[in-house]
């Protein structure tokens, strides 16, 4: 840290994500990636026609791509926004609906992000625990006056909340915005884009870098009343409104047009994530029943940290978190089978079993 960073962000403690070693060829199931690529009509897009554009700016409105995703939605385009990833929406949330007046209210074990922002914008925040299962009790969410963010389904539980469970946060916080962070629903989870048209302080955020294969093209949307996207563009324009890359832009509108190959890998995920949590229970561990892209597990057999570098050391990475509740849990990403099936027998060499 140099002398000439200012005094406000000296005690930050950052995001970390997940570690991204070379050392090795490591069978990756640590960062929630999904492990088949992008569709081939958006391998097709990014040809040589669209990459030679590049010497000009992108839309900054993203009209079509705005106006694919609101069909793809049910909405109009007017409640669309767009963001370089989902993280993006969030920081403009917590920038447009939070200050000194309204603090921010979030659950204790949840997307690293969020007490991040909170500090990064000044902004008093209250973490709401968990329940002793790790579920998330809504009542702990009436009436706060505060904006609002749940992560739905969790990270890194995997737990889900219902729409009907929504609605009720929404019903009680009719004056403050309740942000639905919704990075996994399509793993298993249920929208609360359905709610939009009723409660006009919902704001939904989905990504792409999830269910449709693009973590490394980093594009988020934002799902809500028109107003709310009138802010949230507000702050857009007045920070980087070139936010989008034409690349990327182009891939996001022709991931749209392929909508049945993403829903089989999300099929084929959910099949493998059945299929090993499956296997870990016969094994002993104790999981929460995730509607996400990875399984929360422990075992009695052996510390969650000690399992992550055994399993690191025979070349699977998955993620140890070390945070206090959940010290004994890793968190793994569900790959393809056969990566799945790999990092069982290695877990089997490991406890000896």
């Amino acid at each position: 840290m140099s002398r000439f960073l200012s005094d406000r962000f000296s005690s930050l403690e950052t995001y970390v994500p997940g570690e991204q070693p070379k050392d090795m060829e490591y069978v990756k199931l640590n960062t929630n990636e999904s492990p088949f690529p992008p569709s081939p009509k958006v391998l097709e897009r990014l040809n040589e026609q669209e990459i030679a554009k590049l010497n000009l700016y992108p839309q900054p409105e993203g009209a079509v791509l705005s106006e694919k995703l609101a069909q793809t939605y049910g909405v109009e385009r007017e409640n669309v926004f767009l963001a370089n990833g989902s993280d993006e929406v969030l920081s403009f949330a917590f920038m447009a609906f939070c200050d000194s007046d309204t603090g921010a209210a979030f659950p204790d074990i949840s997307y690293g992000f969020y007490p991040v922002f909170a500090q990064l914008y000044g902004i008093d925040y209250s973490e709401k625990p968990l329940c002793d299962d790790f579920t998330i009790d809504i009542n702990d969410y009436f009436s706060q006056n505060r904006t609002i963010f749940i992560a739905n389904p969790n990270a890194p539980t995997g737990l889900a909340l219902t729409r009907d469970q929504i609605e009720k946060i929404l019903q009680t916080n009719p004056d403050n915005i309740v942000v639905i962070d919704e990075a996994y629903v399509d793993f298993g989870g249920e929208t609360a884009i359905p709610l939009i048209k009723r409660y006009p302080n919902l704001l939904v955020v989905q990504t792409y870098s999830k269910s449709r294969s693009m973590a490394g093209a980093r594009l988020g949307y934002g799902i809500a009343d028109a107003e709310i996207i009138e802010d949230l563009n507000k702050i857009k324009f007045s920070t980087n409104p070139y936010n989008i890359n034409r690349l990327t832009m182009a891939a996001g509108e022709a991931a749209l047009d392929d909508a049945e190959y993403y829903a089989s890998n999300c099929r084929e995920i959910i099949r493998v994530r059945e299929y090993t949590a499956e296997k870990l229970r016969e094994l002993g561990f104790e999981l929460t029943d995730s509607k996400a892209n990875f399984l929360f597990a422990k075992t009695s057999k052996m510390h969650g940290s000690e399992l992550y570098k055994r399993l690191k050391e025979k070349g699977v990475l998955i993620r140890y978190l070390g945070k206090k509740r959940i010290e004994d849990y890793v968190r793994i990403t569900i790959g393809t089978q056969e990566q799945m099936d790999i990092l069982l027998c290695a877990i089997k060499e490991i406890l000896g079993v």
